[in-house]
């Protein structure tokens, strides 16, 4: 992933080597193993967020029109702002 930012095989040996040294080895693949548990459970979250869009769609009236932003207010935009975020909310 970021092995662009090295220009020779020794740079990258030597970064692999200041790893071990700051971690040892024997902590090395617990660290390895921490990380692959998060991205596991950053993507099963990640998922479940999408499935949970997709099965509560934002409804949006159709009779109700979209407000000309450049024709409000800042007080009516914040209030636009909170009544949206209620309706996603709700």
């Amino acid at each position: 992933m970021f092995l662009f930012i090295f220009d020779s095989p020794v740079q990258i040996a030597m970064v692999i080597g200041v790893i071990v040294l700051l971690f040892g080895a024997g902590r090395l693949p617990q660290l390895a193993k921490s990380l692959g548990q998060s991205r596991k459970a950053f993507k099963e979250g990640m998922r479940e967020a999408e499935e949970d869009d997709a099965a509560h769609p934002i409804a949006i009236s159709a009779n109700s029109p979209a407000p000309q932003i450049t024709q409000m207010s800042d007080e009516d935009l914040m209030a636009e702002m909170r009544r949206r975020v209620e309706a996603k909310q709700s």
